[in-house]
């Protein structure tokens, strides 16, 4: 079994644990570490390893406190630099040693993305976070970078004095910094056993609210309190996730809303979720996003897929265990709801891939592919239509959710692959094995394209939008009068986004109407930003040219991905304003995360190397 994705030799010996001594320098926007690895080799005579790295200054290496030889290999693209280390020593199958390498980072490192005071919230402070998902804990930290290895950690993190630093681990104390009394040193422990993607770390002017018994919100002051009221629900989703899927190993569950310019809806570093702020704008998908993360705590931080190639396992399961806390905290008509809005999401993903991409598979083959190229939803939503496929053939949806019980408690603190949860389905529905024989496995695993199963959704609440999206569709312009405000009253916020991303399904809607349908439903003025995206894409498309400005500066004013790109490549399909959205993206991108900025450049088809380095 090896990973296309790192270096490290981790068929020969593993991680247990690592204790990280980190000095954030804001001057420089490096990070000048120290690592103490515990390492167990697996074999006997082992004298040698490999650590991912990339982009890092190694300054020196010892194992058990003796010098030891290092060499850092070519480059390679995505995958950075392999460290290779030579024992002073050899070592027996079970023995420990302590490999200590002291480093720096990169200003450009791909996991840390650093702020400007004018670029966070209160303009005072400069911020750093990371975001280590897939491949990119190795820029900050020399490690082996595959979610088959977990390991504990503890950290102790120098910052200055008017800052605080959150990890994703438990808060262990904080101290003046004996080597330089402007700073603070921040402790972190961490004794679950997790994959290096989840280490996490912000440094910012941050401050917290209590939301519950085990949980807190933390952001910049004038966010924080807004985030507090809209997370007042975490404890309920919490408590119905352990009903579902068993006890929260982690201790803490805390929240933590970024700038802006983060990448993604949320991250789920354990202890300490990642939120983005677009949750903040009135938007009611913000209980999807937590539910999501929270799910996360079982599927993925708890059960991790051992490689990238087989993500749908952390991914669709999640989405899963999600939908399930909805169906728990609204209804079983909601949780069918949002399986349909899954698959028009699957649909989008798959026809923007094409529908021959081998990126399309579930389980795909990532050798020489760089993961961040892979991202889509198709782990996401093609995994949840094979369980909620599953589902259906197996018994329902109490049947089905014992199974996903069984599987979390029977893989707990390791990783697996998608043969491991096959064999482990088979094994706990031995009495359904006829039925399990029956499935397609290898049109639904190694497949490119839409699943060879549509499952059938209840649309109770997907008739309403179904109906208005057709009224819209089949308009004459004599008919446009009969539109009215109240036609969208009656919608929650869910049922709007459907409605839109239904018209997003079919041929542009002429000018006229877009037009009418702002005068009769004014969606300019909705903040909520799955609405909104989505209304100005439809602008966008049907060729309005107002439309355009309002897009790029929701395209540049958050960097949710989700977002960003679809907004940015809708600008660049309108003829007119291609060139317009290439400046606003060179303009923009310096401030946009790495991963973001080089998936928009993809998109808009501009060659990355020819303009100002990233």
């Amino acid at each position: 079994m090896s990973d296309p994705c790192s270096f490290s030799s981790f068929t020969r010996c593993v991680t247990k644990h690592l204790n990280l001594s980190l000095h954030v320098d804001f001057d420089r926007n490096v990070i000048r570490g120290k690592v103490e690895l515990t390492v167990e080799a697996l074999e006997d005579r082992f004298s040698a390893l490999t650590l991912d790295t990339r982009d890092l200054k190694i300054i020196s290496v010892s194992a058990n406190g003796q010098a030891a030889c290092f060499n850092l290999s070519p480059k390679h693209s995505f995958k950075g630099t392999p460290l290779e280390i030579t024992l002073p020593f050899d070592l027996s199958r079970g023995q420990h040693v302590i490999v200590e390498v002291t480093y720096e980072t990169s200003p450009s490192a791909t996991a840390l993305q650093w702020l400007t005071p004018a670029q966070t919230a209160g303009k005072k402070h400069p911020y750093l976070f990371s975001q280590c998902q897939a491949h990119h804990c190795r820029s900050m930290v020399p490690c082996q970078d595959s979610p088959s290895i977990k390991h504990t950690y503890y950290a102790q993190v120098s910052v200055p004095k008017d800052l605080v630093a959150v990890m994703s681990a438990v808060r262990d104390g904080q101290e003046v910094d004996p080597q330089d009394n402007s700073r603070i040193i921040y402790r972190f422990r961490q004794p679950v056993a997790m994959p290096s993607y989840l280490i996490a770390i912000v440094v910012g002017a941050l401050e917290s609210r209590k939301i519950g018994p085990r949980s807190r919100v933390w952001s910049e002051e004038g966010v924080v309190d807004k985030a507090e009221k809209e997370f007042s629900e975490t404890e309920n989703m919490l408590k119905t996730a352990e009903d579902l899927a068993g006890p929260y190993v982690w201790g803490q569950y805390d929240i933590l809303v970024l700038p802006p310019s983060f990448p993604y809806g949320g991250m789920e570093n354990p202890c300490l979720t990642f939120a983005t702020p677009t949750l903040l704008a009135g938007d009611k998908s913000l209980s999807n996003v937590i539910a999501h993360e929270i799910a996360h705590s079982w599927t993925g931080n708890l059960v991790t897929n051992k490689t990238w190639e087989h993500f749908w396992l952390n991914e669709g399961h999640t989405v899963y265990l999600e939908r399930m806390i909805g169906r728990c905290m609204e209804s079983e008509q909601f949780r069918q709801f949002k399986a349909m809005g899954g698959w028009k999401d699957l649909q989008e993903s798959v026809y923007t891939f094409g529908a021959n991409n081998p990126l399309t598979n579930l389980v795909p083959s990532l050798q020489d592919v760089d993961p961040d190229d892979a991202f889509s939803s198709v782990p996401y939503e093609k995994g949840f239509a094979l369980l909620y496929h599953l589902e259906e053939l197996l018994g329902g949806p109490e049947v089905f959710m014992g199974f996903v019980k069984s599987y979390i408690q029977m893989f707990a603190y390791s990783s697996v692959t998608t043969e491991d949860w096959k064999n482990y389905l088979f094994t706990y529905f031995k009495d359904k094995v006829d039925i399990l024989n029956k499935v397609d496995w290898n049109a639904w695993m190694f497949t490119p394209g839409m699943p060879p199963v549509k499952p059938q959704y209840d649309t109770t609440l997907a008739d309403a939008c179904i109906a208005l999206c057709q009224r819209w569709i089949k308009a004459k312009d004599q008919d446009l009068s009969s539109f009215k405000e109240c036609d969208v009253k009656t919608l929650s916020s869910h049922q709007l986004i459907e409605f839109l991303s239904l018209l997003l399904q079919e041929v542009p809607l002429p000018l006229t109407h877009v037009k009418k349908m702002q005068e009769v439903y004014n969606l300019n003025a909705c903040m909520n930003s799955e609405i909104r995206s989505r209304w100005l894409r439809l602008c966008v498309r049907s060729k309005w040219e107002e439309a355009v400005p309002l897009a790029l500066k929701m395209a540049t004013e958050q960097g949710r991905m989700k977002f960003t790109r679809p907004l940015f490549r809708e600008v660049f399909n309108f003829d007119k304003y291609r060139d317009e959205a290439v400046r606003v993206f060179l303009a923009n991108r310096a401030a946009m995360h790495y991963v973001t900025a080089g998936l928009v450049a993809k998109d808009l088809k501009v060659d990355v190397t020819k303009t100002t380095s990233l």
